[in-house]
């Protein structure tokens, strides 16, 4: 923090904030502050009442009770619109965007008053770069994965110059080096005196950035802070109220019969800015957690396409499930023969948010658990079978026939990996398995798919969190521009190792050691 903000009153303060929804008090009585300058850490599990307090801070939602204050003076924030002409930027966890208008058309929507587009798209690429978040403003959003989406978002708060900036999970797609690169440029804005509300799920990072840290726990605050003194246990603790369980972990084994193998997988994009897919190789034995590193954009959506059967390819063998080719099968066959799927886009890919709990469970596990016979739908088997997931997964909802846009996004996650895990499937291919998900629930489904695995089940993971990668899996390969490195044991792996595969060394030509997998895609 900056000298100046001694004796200056806070930046923004909070006083007895309270906001009631039918059921549920999602905030009771919150009251805390954040100075002129400081990285400011707004800590709790899914569902302990974050989302609706940044909302009440953003002018999305109004606080029942309580008052905001402002440099000291009390305010009246209507809407988004007077939060941020007095200094207020966030960057949601779930995006703001149209899918039918281009990067730019959306960050000019964003921003006050009417933008020159030619001055405002050069902008954007100098902003993109610096920050290590590459973007090309003439790609329409539909065109991106959801990494890329949250890289617009996050640049469309950074031009607004705010003196308050709210940041929601702005990790979860930058390998290493983009993420010291971020940090460095937050700790810039801190020592300029701009004040930043930072949520996030990786403690370690709360530890290495934050100042102070406000912890929540059923809408109240349990208690505050040093993250540099706190032990990221004692913050995890702090948040769910209980012992953090250590994870049962496997032990050596030996290697198993090949239950997943994917041999010279090539494909053509479908999209207009998609990324081709060039002889992708790997295999993944009975037993066994293969991850799949990479910076978001680099063709994961295609391969998880391609894996769970969206997309087919003219070669059967070229994917095999238990020896069976599957290649040209679509995604129910696949489900047949014993491979689940969980993508990464949890509304409206992995769930339908305006439809009930038990009814999402009836897309995906109807024929695999038996929910519908003869065309006939049994509903108390359906209601049963959402129930369980609800119990055996901890997640907070209020039955079965809960809507699956009424649970926070962790909830939601975990309600969708419970569904596919308790299919018990031969093969499970999941895509950011915790993202923005607490560390209670991280654990928990760390330790569900430790279990899966231990059963025989084969489990490749998508994800862009290198750290959980470590946890997880036996092996990993990173994927760049469309190809997948060699397979390394993560026993054997370094972070900088994996992080600079990442960020594009391999997958490109050697001339062009380029800094970030995407950089390809920047004008």
């Amino acid at each position: 923090m900056t000298n100046d903000a001694a004796g200056a009153p806070p930046r923004l303060e909070l006083r007895r904030i309270t906001k009631r929804f039918p059921g549920v008090v999602a905030n009771d009585g919150v009251s805390f502050s954040v100075q002129p300058g400081e990285i400011h850490a707004l800590l709790g599990e899914n569902g302990a009442g974050k989302s609706t307090l940044v909302k009440i801070i953003y002018g999305v939602l109004h606080a029942d009770e309580g008052e905001v204050l402002w440099n000291g003076q009390a305010v009246t924030l209507a809407n988004p619109h007077a939060a941020r002409r007095i200094g207020v930027g966030m960057v949601f966890q779930h995006f703001s965007l149209f899918d039918g208008m281009s990067v730019l058309e959306n960050i000019a929507l964003g921003l006050e008053g009417k933008s020159d587009m030619r001055k405002l798209n050069d902008r954007i690429i100098e902003v993109s770069k610096a920050y290590g978040l590459p973007l090309d403003p003439r790609r329409e959003i539909h065109t991106l994965s959801v990494g890329e989406r949250q890289r617009v978002e996050i640049v469309r708060c950074l031009l607004q110059d705010p003196k308050l900036l709210i940041m929601d999970e702005p990790t979860s797609v930058l390998t290493p080096q983009e993420v010291e690169r971020l940090f460095g440029t937050l700790r810039q804005l801190s020592a300029e005196g701009c004040s930043i509300l930072y949520i996030s799920h990786k403690l370690q990072e709360i530890k290495d950035l934050c100042h102070h840290a406000t912890i929540l726990r059923g809408g109240k605050v349990v208690g505050e802070c040093d993250p540099a003194t706190e032990s990221t246990r004692g913050m995890a603790q702090m948040m769910i109220g209980a012992e953090l369980k250590t994870l049962a972990r496997r032990g050596a084994r030996p290697r198993t019969a090949t239950r997943f193998n994917v041999d010279n997988l090539s494909l053509a994009t479908d999209q207009p800015f998609g990324i081709n897919l060039k002889s992708i190789g790997f295999e993944v034995a009975a037993g066994e957690i293969f991850g799949i590193a990479g910076v978001a954009g680099n063709g994961q959506n295609e391969l998880m396409r391609a894996l769970s059967g969206e997309l087919t390819v003219a070669q059967p063998s070229s994917i095999r499930l238990d020896g069976k080719p599957v290649g040209n099968l679509g995604v129910e066959p696949r489900r047949a023969l014993g491979l689940c799927c969980v993508p990464e886009e949890r509304n409206g890919h992995a769930a339908v948010p305006d439809m009930s709990l038990a009814s999402n469970a009836l897309i995906s596990a109807r024929n695999r658990m038996k929910l519908a016979v003869g065309g006939w739908i049994k509903h108390d088997a359906t209601r049963e079978f959402a129930e369980r997931i609800i119990q055996e997964f901890g997640v907070k909802a209020r039955g079965p026939e809960s809507a699956a846009r009424s649970l926070s996004g962790g909830n939601l996650q975990k309600y969708i990996v419970g569904r596919e895990i308790l299919q018990t499937p031969e093969v499970l291919v999941i895509a950011q398995p915790t993202w923005g998900v607490d560390a209670g629930a991280a654990a928990a489904i760390h330790q569900a798919l430790f279990n899966l695995a231990q059963n025989g089940a084969g489990i490749v993971v998508v994800s862009q969190d290198l750290d959980e990668l470590l946890t997880l899996c036996d092996r990993l390969a990173v994927l760049n521009v469309g190809s997948l490195s060699r397979a390394i044991d993560t026993a054997d792996a370094s972070m900088e190792e994996i992080g600079l595969l990442m960020g594009g060394l391999h997958g490109m030509s050697a001339e062009v050691p380029a800094v970030h997998g995407s950089a390809q895609n920047v004008a």
